[in-house]
């Protein structure tokens, strides 16, 4: 199993970016998928995540109506889109994946995915 993130890059305050998780050996619509962040100094935290069970998509509370996850099984590719962007997304950007079903409380903790891609750099600056 392998995920490749990209997309990543600088980007100005109120900008938009799309993150893009290639992944091989899984297969997205039997995988719980998230996206999490890691700002320096700060602990991994969950950005967004699509249950592998029935589909649903939660978001961080702070993040909604801004970024949009989505995916394509065909592709096998898992999307952040990240839009409004402030300074506060600086981060490295993580996408990861998990076969065994996760619910909804445990989609935040990053301990319960298997498997990770290796981060994207996204910094949000003027």
């Amino acid at each position: 199993v392998q995920l490749q993130a990209s997309g990543g890059g600088l980007v100005q305050p109120g900008g938009s970016l799309r993150l893009t998780c290639a992944t091989s050996g899984v297969t997205p619509d039997h995988y719980a998928t998230g996206w999490f962040r890691q700002a320096p100094g700060k602990e991994r935290e969950g950005v967004s995540c699509i249950t592998n069970d029935d589909g649903m998509i939660f978001y961080a509370d702070s993040l909604k109506g801004r970024f949009t996850i989505s995916k394509d099984n065909a592709k096998k590719t898992v999307y952040l889109q990240m839009n409004h962007l402030k300074p506060d997304d600086t981060a490295v950007y993580y996408c990861a994946a998990e076969p065994g079903r996760l619910i909804a409380s445990q989609m935040w903790d990053a301990k319960n995915f298997r498997y990770w891609g290796q981060g994207t750099q996204v910094t949000v600056s003027s």
